[in-house]
């Protein structure tokens, strides 16, 4: 199976190590990893967003382990968090400490601002925090937990195998969409994406997209960096002329070199972030999804925001 499909799908990165890849990749659609080793247990990359697609994402990894036996959540968005309440008790969740303080202050929100069939889901915080880089030992390989955040939000983890050199970045990358960093930082992210690059990884699955390999790999880090820097001479240019984020997303939207991928809403998040970073802007109201979803659906020509979850 591939993206094209339309199917979730079990796609392997290198041997043992595994992505379980959603398209269409789009709001609460986004991917999971898989790690396994010689004695059958698994770590887990991300959970999924619905209690359908967290059983099918467990089924991928029974078929390949003896399941789960640690869960690292890359950040608290509820998209990779939300099927960790399906977990088994045994499995034991890794996060920043901020990750875990997000998902309980965000419960089940999400569920009403972007209605789906999310099934009977229950909160369920990571068991353990971090504030520093970790190593996990398998029995193969290490698999280093490695803080990059603030840039997609203020606490996001990527997930290392320095040895295969592969890269589970959670949503500090996403493949044929809008990044979004409303919830953390856009120079962040930006440094996000350099720090990645020294990592020279050779696979890398992003948060939401297909699984990228070789030169996909800069391809996808290099369009990032030209996407914040695009997002800051907009931001720039705009506050100068005392145009509003939304008035710049509005005014830019035709003439975006981004307009035909997907989510283009994000450009308003976008921008709050980067007039909140770079100028003396006071937005009036704290900066996050719930806030700004009015203006998300303006910048959508007053359609309602879905997901396919």
């Amino acid at each position: 199976m591939t993206w094209d499909d339309g199917n979730a799908y079990l796609e392997e990165m290198t041997p043992g190590v595994y992505a379980f890849v959603q398209p269409d990749g789009g709001w609460m659609v986004n991917n999971c990893g898989v790690v396994t080793d010689a004695s059958g247990d698994a770590v887990i990359v991300d959970t999924t967003s619905t209690e359908k697609r967290n059983r099918a994402f467990l089924t991928e990894v029974a078929g390949v382990s003896r399941g789960p036996r640690i869960a690292v959540n890359t950040h608290s968005h509820p998209d990779h968090t939300y099927g960790n309440g399906f977990l088994p008790e045994t499995t034991t969740i890794i996060g920043h400490q901020h990750c875990r303080d997000g998902v309980l202050r965000a419960g089940l929100a999400a569920t009403h601002e972007l209605p789906a069939d999310y099934g009977d889901l229950v909160v369920r915080p990571p068991d353990v925090t971090i504030t520093d880089d970790i190593t996990l030992h398998l029995q193969e390989r290490p698999v280093e937990l490695t803080i990059l955040g603030p840039a997609h939000t203020s606490h996001d983890i990527g997930v290392w195998l320095p040895e295969e050199k592969v890269l589970f970045a959670g949503d500090l990358a996403f493949a044929g969409g809008h990044p979004i960093f409303l919830d953390g930082s856009m120079l962040g992210f930006k440094r996000a994406t350099q720090r990645m690059r020294e990592l020279a990884p050779e696979v890398l699955l992003p948060g939401h997209g297909p699984v990228r390999r070789g030169e996909q790999v800069l391809e996808l880090l290099d369009r990032q960096e030209q996407y914040v820097d695009w997002i800051a001479a907009l931001a720039a240019q705009s506050y100068a002329a005392g145009l509003t984020p939304l008035e710049a997303a509005q005014k830019a939207a035709a003439d975006s070199p981004y307009r035909d991928w997907p989510e283009s809403e994000r450009v308003v998040c976008n921008l709050h972030r980067a007039y909140a970073e770079t100028t003396d802007y006071d937005a009036g109201h704290p900066l996050n999804i719930p806030h700004l979803w009015s203006e998300m659906v303006a910048l959508n020509g007053g359609r309602p925001i879905t997901t396919h979850a």
